[in-house]
């Protein structure tokens, strides 16, 4: 669906005078983003909101492509994110238009500040998820992937999607070694000696469904957007946080620098950040952590999210550090990993 177009408002704002929103997004449960977050936003601006859906690589590498397109809002991952922010595609944005951005978590507001461009609007991380009656004993840290009874039983995602630099930053963990000391050296040390207890790489954290199911694995590393569809089809998988803590991956909205609707764009921002609007998407299918510290959900609709003591413990990845070495973490963790 990468590039594709959809017209969301509703005919009765198709009038030719009629502001016109282009959002690039993932379109993930569109039909509930559709009722909750663009057609309440439509009714209360009098605009039409047109989606271009597609991966989260697509769309920048589209969008970087030609600046100059239509496209008004972006919402991309922190590390293609990181990359617009690089090249100086997006806009530097004047948070006092944004008022709910007051409310943002210490660790979103920290990002905001540190970059100047987007605000992040959710935030995931990863855990462990294990079948405990399978590997035959607990699991409560990130070191007990190392444990020579999981030979042949892990799954970890692979270096090029979203989780593939935090499964580096645990690998230095590990070794006791902070990463931006020595470029990741010690952390790819650690990935070899965990290869023998890895069984298979994943891109896709659905894939990791059927490899339980099939008894292919034991043990992944997975972040929390997709517990949910795993232990709905394997009862016996049992997710943990470590205590040493986990890390977080936002999602950030940006603004094209030549965009001619920044102040919709504004807008748009501030009420994805709302308090109301958080909760509503924390609480849907769409299962998104909120960003705003004024959201307040009960124990059991933080479930599988990165919430509360969660997202206390959770670390922010650097792209900053991480882009310019990515090229060369890749072509380590192939010739490791996958050769």
């Amino acid at each position: 669906m990468a590039g594709a177009m959809v017209l969301v408002g509703c005919s009765s704002n198709s009038g030719s005078d009629t502001q016109k929103l282009v959002v690039s997004t993932w379109g993930l449960n569109a039909d509930i983003v559709q009722k909750d977050v663009y057609e309440p936003f439509e009714k209360e601006n009098n605009c039409e909101i047109v989606v271009e859906e597609g991966g989260t690589s697509d769309r920048y590498t589209k969008f970087a492509n030609n600046p100059n397109s239509d496209v008004d809002i972006i919402e991309l991952s922190q590390a293609e994110a990181q990359k617009g922010y690089a090249a100086d595609l997006f806009e530097k944005l004047d948070y006092s238009k944004i008022g709910n951005a007051k409310d943002l978590i210490d660790a979103a507001s920290k990002l905001k500040d540190d970059n100047g461009y987007g605000v992040p609007y959710t935030l995931n991380s990863i855990g462990i998820i294990y079948d405990k009656e399978a590997t035959g004993f607990e699991i409560k840290e990130w070191n007990d992937l190392w444990d020579s009874r999981l030979k042949g039983q892990i799954s970890i995602p692979e270096i090029t999607t979203t989780f593939g630099p935090a499964m580096v930053h645990i690998a230095s963990d590990y070794k006791g070694v902070d990463i931006t000391s020595d470029n990741g050296k010690a952390a790819f040390e650690a990935l070899e000696e965990l290869k023998p207890n890895i069984v298979k790489t994943y891109t896709k954290s659905s894939d990791l469904t059927n490899m339980f199911s099939a008894g292919e694995i034991s043990v992944a590393v997975v972040a929390d957007f997709g517990v949910s569809l795993i232990q709905k089809n394997n009862e016996n998988c049992e997710y943990v946080v470590p205590e040493s803590g986990t890390y977080a991956n936002f999602n950030t909205i940006e603004v094209n620098k030549n965009s001619d609707n920044k102040d919709l764009a504004y807008k748009y921002i501030d009420w994805r950040l709302s308090k109301d609007l958080q909760y509503k998407d924390a609480v849907s299918d769409l299962n998104e952590a909120p960003t705003n510290k004024t959201v307040e959900l009960t124990e059991e609709e933080a479930l599988n999210k990165t919430y509360g003591d969660v997202a206390a413990r959770a670390k922010v990845i650097d792209f900053k550090f991480v882009n310019p070495l990515l090229e060369d973490w890749v072509d380590q963790w192939t010739r490791i990993l996958n050769s």
